[in-house]
């Protein structure tokens, strides 16, 4: 079984609607994104921090476990990468072995900032399937079932799951952060494959903040 806790079991920090973020002159960041970026709205080390955290739990539920990562490219790749490394750090500094080994699925439900009625999963056997908002991990975890892995344990939607009025209810084992439903780039995140290199943005009438 895999994201259908209850909302009150989980651990994650909420992100307000009115959260203002923090000046950019506070951080640094390409200068060819000048003109697009408001303000940072997560700092790169509350994401390594938390990040961390998530680790620290993955390594409680799961023991010694032998245990097969599958990374969501393009957008899941950075948090994905950084999960694994400190999942192995904390491995080799206690007495649970955790061997783990990293596979790659690519999903596309977005065309500039907003969410299609197709879900292609790139990677296995291509296919599309009709979804909509909430559904795409959903989807996903019913593709993973079919190999009938022992145990599913999902790591929230590259570090973050968006607050969203018609939610499916399918929520991950562990998150990072609850954010507003806004449309997010930045942290391997894209607006049309720009902004994968920033820490993490939102975008907002038209601005975009780094997080």
């Amino acid at each position: 079984r895999a994201g259908y806790f209850n909302k009150q079991q989980l651990k994650y920090h909420c992100i307000p609607d009115n959260w203002p973020g923090y000046p950019l002159d506070l951080f640094t960041f390409p200068e060819h994104y000048s003109g697009d970026l408001d303000c940072v709205y997560i700092p790169h080390g509350v994401i390594m921090d938390r990040t961390e955290r998530l680790a620290r739990n993955i390594m409680d539920d799961l023991g010694d476990r032998d245990i097969v990562v599958l990374c969501v490219l393009k957008g899941g790749y950075q948090f994905c990468s950084d999960l694994v490394e400190r999942i192995k750090v904390l491995s080799c500094n206690s007495s649970k072995s955790l061997l783990m080994r990293v596979d790659f699925i690519r999903l596309k439900s977005y065309l500039n900032d907003r969410s299609t009625q197709d879900l292609q999963i790139i990677g296995a056997e291509s296919l599309s399937v009709l979804i909509d908002t909430g559904k795409t991990m959903k989807t996903l975890l019913t593709h993973v079932r079919a190999f009938k892995p022992n145990m599913i344990r999902v790591a929230g939607g590259g570090l973050l799951v968006k607050r969203v009025p018609n939610s499916s209810g399918c929520l991950p084992d562990y998150v990072g952060f609850e954010i507003p439903n806004r449309f997010v780039v930045g942290y391997a995140l894209d607006y049309n494959e720009y902004f994968r290199d920033l820490n993490c943005v939102i975008s907002a009438g038209g601005a975009f903040w780094v997080v």
